[in-house]
């Protein structure tokens, strides 16, 4: 049997929070795939977000190119309604109308989070900011993007969390965030069903993002270094390997099968055979249940 190479060729993506991690990842493995992608989110060539990061969404679309597809950057802040609507259009516009795939990974959450407080001795005004920057940013992109999907009857709407069970995050407001985004996947799958479009929440594994790498101090070329402070770091997974779930999904003749559910990297490999960047199938779910849960206590059932 031929394996298609470039099974999403004349698809069109619309990655919302594509600069950096997994947005990034799932960017790439869509234009590795064959589609044509916009990326989208605050940091831009000529003006950064409040996290200052080094990485671009041009950066991102350039990648995309490269890898096979064609990447478009267009500099959007999701929290703003008319900045969203202005995107749409612009895909509308560019692609008469065509959009297929649509993935919700803005975050840029980290630095809102507090770790270390409960709820009663936390800042009110910061963990209602990160609620705003991690949900309703992903809200507002979907209202003005789905009904290109909706108007061909078809596509799939991705919803990027941490965490496909009901198991407590760590930090409420983080929870919470990471709670709801799966919660929208579900309600957009009741809602878009009669339409076709599927919507799903995928979650990755220990995700070994720009920014926990620079944790670790390492690189991606070493980052095996890492381990040496935190042994579960052996068994994290690249971005390329949450965009190979992705695009296995978005490729997915079936995927109606699956709408509504809350998924993870660990589970997909098995069934559609994707492996990271070099070649191994990560599994941290199997890790945790053989090294974690009697100390943290199991991950639960998938939401």
């Amino acid at each position: 049997m031929t394996i298609d190479a470039r099974p999403l060729a004349g698809k069109v993506a619309l990655v919302a929070g594509g600069t950096r991690g997994g947005g990034r990842g799932i960017a790439i493995e869509l234009g590795a795939a064959g589609a044509t992608v916009y990326v989208t989110g605050r940091s831009g060539a000529g003006q950064r977000s409040h996290l200052a990061r080094p990485e671009t969404i041009e950066q991102t679309a350039e990648l995309v190119t490269a890898a096979g597809g064609l990447g478009i950057a267009v500099r959007t802040d999701h929290s703003r309604p008319d900045e969203v609507q202005a995107l749409v259009d612009k895909v509308a516009t560019e692609q008469d109308g065509q959009l297929d795939i649509l993935v919700n990974s803005v975050w840029g959450g980290d630095p809102l989070v507090d770790w270390e407080h409960p709820l009663w001795e936390q800042e009110l005004d910061t963990g209602l900011r990160l609620l705003r920057q991690a949900v309703e940013t992903h809200i507002i992109t979907s209202r003005y993007a789905l009904p290109l999907l909706v108007a061909r009857r078809s596509g799939l709407v991705v919803e990027v969390t941490d965490g496909n069970t009901a198991r407590y995050r760590g930090s409420l407001f983080y929870d919470l965030a990471k709670s709801a985004v799966i919660r929208l996947a579900v309600a957009q799958a009741a809602e878009l069903k009669p339409h076709g479009v599927a919507a799903v929440a995928i979650t990755p594994g220990f995700l070994r993002s720009e920014a926990m790498l620079e944790h670790f101090g390492v690189t991606e070329a070493n980052w095996r270094d890492g381990v040496a402070q935190d042994p579960n770091f052996a068994h994290s997974e690249t971005p390329a390997y949450l965009g190979q779930a992705v695009a296995a999904l978005a490729a997915d003749p079936n995927i109606m099968a699956k709408t509504g559910r809350a998924l993870a990297t660990w589970g997909l490999y098995r069934e559609y055979g994707f492996t990271d960047a070099d070649g191994s199938q990560p599994d941290f779910a199997a890790h945790w249940a053989k090294n974690l849960a009697e100390q943290h206590g199991p991950l639960g059932e998938p939401l």
